[in-house]
């Protein structure tokens, strides 16, 4: 068989082009190609042996990880095939996502810290210690928490709120249930948190003034909201220069109980998705990582995503009425 037509046959294939058009951008090992695609091991492996096959990709190894990057010697009629597959890359359906996805993974390679993060966070409940706890750990780092003012956004209520305004400047939870708003206030009075403040509202329009906050909070709140997108245009709007949002919530699941047992509007959110909102929303240095799972069934995982307004309140890539 030609090489020319071996390179033909390798560029057929949709998913095989998805993967060329990544390795273009930069070198991926397995693992973060199915980050990146959702696409299973297997699967990845084979189309990845046939690209190596027609001569369209490079491989090393990297201690016990194997990375991948399009052929840097590409010439003549082979160069030209491959750099119009490309160029016809850009419509495929997955382009964008793949794009974003990209861009996730690549901030989770340069991210020594939170990898460090997750080494020890495993470790932690492996070996008893007295008096070592989730709990101790938690009481500490909320005391070392700088007096910030805080939106906490759907915040139901009030148990987190709660705990920050122990240290934090003030706090103001939002939620749509006037029985729940009633209750925070109630007991927000009883235990004399003056700086914690509940107000009636919706979570994709809250009742904060623009450039007012430290610091937004979305927890196991933004999968009831009818326009999830609409809710971190509105945590922009809200946030000082320098602020931050930090959301917490599910990774999309199947679980579609969820629905009636929990009223959630959406199964979880992917990587993909939070990571776009948060940057159509005009955040930068956006991160998202999966920081917990379930051990039982349907084994739910925790998605953590966050993001910083530019110090000049600039840096919006859309505009999004609500």
């Amino acid at each position: 068989m030609s090489v020319t037509l071996k390179i033909l046959r390798a560029l057929a294939d949709p998913t095989r082009l998805r993967l060329l058009a990544l390795l273009d951008r930069e070198e991926l090992s397995v693992h973060e190609l199915q980050e990146i695609t959702r696409l299973g091991q297997s699967r990845i492996s084979t189309h990845l042996a046939q690209l190596a096959a027609a001569g369209l990709v490079r491989s090393r190894r990297e201690g016990r990880r194997t990375f991948y990057r399009l052929a840097g010697d590409l010439n003549g009629e082979a160069g030209t095939l491959v750099r119009s597959a490309l160029a016809g890359a850009a419509d495929l359906p997955q382009a964008a996502d793949d794009a974003t996805n990209l861009r996730r993974v690549l901030q989770w390679r340069r991210d020594q810290a939170q990898l460090s993060f997750h080494q020890v966070a495993g470790r932690f409940d492996r070996v008893y210690g007295p008096g070592r706890s989730w709990q101790a750990l938690g009481q500490f780092l909320l005391r070392i928490v700088p007096p910030l003012v805080v939106a906490d956004l759907g915040s139901g209520e009030g148990l987190v709120s709660e705990l920050l305004a122990r240290r934090c400047r003030k706090v103001i939870a939002v939620d749509n249930s006037e029985r729940i708003v009633a209750y925070g206030r109630a007991r927000a009075r009883k235990i004399g948190l003056r700086n914690l403040e509940f107000r009636l509202g919706d979570l994709q329009d809250p009742p904060i003034e623009e450039a007012s906050v430290d610091l937004v909070l979305l927890s196991q709140a933004l999968h009831h909201a009818e326009d999830p997108a609409r809710a971190l245009h509105s945590a922009w709007r809200i946030l000082k220069p320098g602020g931050q949002v930090w959301i917490l919530d599910l990774l999309q699941h199947n679980f579609e109980k969820a629905r009636e047992l929990y009223g959630d509007r959406w199964l979880g959110f992917t990587e993909g998705q939070l990571q776009r909102w948060l940057e159509e929303a005009g955040f930068r240095n956006v991160e998202v990582c999966v920081v917990a799972r379930e051990e039982t069934p349907p084994h739910f995982q925790t998605v953590l995503a966050g993001g910083t307004k530019p110090e000049q309140g600039r840096g919006r890539s859309r505009t999004r009425k609500p």
